[in-house]
């Protein structure tokens, strides 16, 4: 991604949570805290590359970091059914036009939509950096890292999602949540996991394909 994008990214974002921060009211406050986690992976991608950093002591840390903080782009998909708090539909059973309902209809699938598929971009581009690193390329290998860390952005996605525990909460007290996790294995969370693994990978697949198949390399 080219610098200019990536400022681009940032000041979108910028823009994006300061607006919310004013306009985002209850119940939907937490759009602001959940958008700036699901955009910090998608920064943390910018500072990973095959020669950055060069020293292993800072590149895995940082790809461990990133991959924690990870799920919370593709979280936000899960956000969506909150606007049933705004009960959109009427006694007749038709969809309200309501400007209120559609307002926040509109924030929630900006963020949903903004940090889920720049999220799946950074699992592309990470995904080809740590192939790059450790295996030359080799398709398979980046294939069974793609799968991988996509099933391990379920299982986040349950825990942040259903055991309510955010990735910075792993940071500032681990021990409280150390019993939930491990009770957490159940039919429910495999079903859960198998389906977010399959939205992620057609999402995953359909940005795939049109970065392969962009017009500049079209006309080359």
């Amino acid at each position: 991604m080219s610098r200019r994008a990536r400022w681009e990214i940032r000041g979108f974002f910028i823009v994006w949570l300061i607006f919310l921060f004013f306009r985002a009211k209850d119940p939907f406050g937490f759009l602001v805290l959940n958008t700036f986690l699901g955009y910090i992976p998608i920064e943390l991608s910018f500072h990973i590359g095959k020669q950055r950093p060069r020293s292993g002591w800072l590149f895995w840390p940082l790809v461990l970091i990133w991959l924690l903080f990870y799920p919370n782009a593709p979280y936000l998909l899960t956000d969506l059914f909150h606007l049933s708090l705004l009960q959109p539909y009427a006694v007749s059973g038709l969809l309200r036009v309501t400007p209120h309902l559609w307002i926040y209809f509109t924030y929630m699938l900006t963020s949903a939509v903004s940090c889920a598929f720049l999220g799946f971009w950074s699992l592309n581009y990470v995904s080809h950096v740590l192939t790059a690193r450790i295996a030359h390329d080799n398709r398979g290998v980046r294939l069974l890292v793609v799968l991988t860390l996509t099933f391990l952005t379920s299982v986040g996605v349950y825990i942040g999602r259903f055991l309510r525990i955010h990735t910075i909460y792993l940071f500032l007290n681990p021990e409280q949540f150390i019993r939930p996790l491990l009770n957490m294995w159940t039919s429910n969370l495999w079903i859960f996991v198998g389906l977010m693994t399959f939205i992620q990978l057609f999402c995953y697949w359909v940005l795939h394909i049109i970065m392969a198949n962009n017009p500049s390399k079209l006309a080359e």
